[in-house]
């Protein structure tokens, strides 16, 4: 009997280790040491326009990735052509390409078991006619975490995006 208990254990440990590695770990690239930096804010307003919560990108620790890209082309089409004006800027003798932009989504359909929905991630996804020539309908380019914000049915989010380029 207690062999079988260690040998169940392991299993349990074997598996809560390899389910614990996101898919994101292994697709995309971190935005440390790459050619994107991703920034964001969020603010959430009730629906009476209420200041609820303001949550910035998280500080990656033990190796999570915070801020990702899809390491693609599609990202930089999007980035060109789908994102707004472009400024350039110098940081630290380093020259990027900056793009801001805003999303807002308000919550009124998304809860089918609670009251309150628990996120921290937030994508950008591109869709449309250059997309579908690589075989999708749409595709998230930009991720970023921020720390949990609870959104309740009336929520109104709206993330400030500024993601930068480093030009070569």
């Amino acid at each position: 009997m207690k062999e079988f208990v260690m040998l169940l254990l392991g299993i349990i440990f074997v598996a809560l280790i390899t389910s614990s590695v996101p898919s994101s770990a292994i697709d995309d690239t971190s935005t440390k040491n790459s050619k994107f930096e991703i920034y964001l804010h969020t603010v959430v307003r009730n629906a009476q326009g209420e200041l609820i919560n303001v949550a910035e990108t998280s500080q990656c620790k033990f190796g999570m990735n915070c801020s990702i890209y899809l390491p693609h082309e599609i990202t930089d089409y999007a980035f060109d052509t789908l994102l707004g004006k472009k400024e350039i800027i110098t940081i630290g003798d380093i020259k990027y390409e900056k793009v801001q932009f805003n999303t807002s989504s308000k919550y009124i359909e998304l809860f089918d078991v609670h009251d309150r929905e628990l996120t921290g991630i937030w994508e950008v996804e591109v869709c449309g006619e250059p997309i579908k020539k690589y075989g999708y309908e749409c595709v998230k380019v930009f991720w970023s975490r921020t720390s949990v914000v609870y959104l309740e049915m009336g929520d109104v989010t709206t993330v400030y995006w500024t993601i930068l380029r480093q030009i070569n």
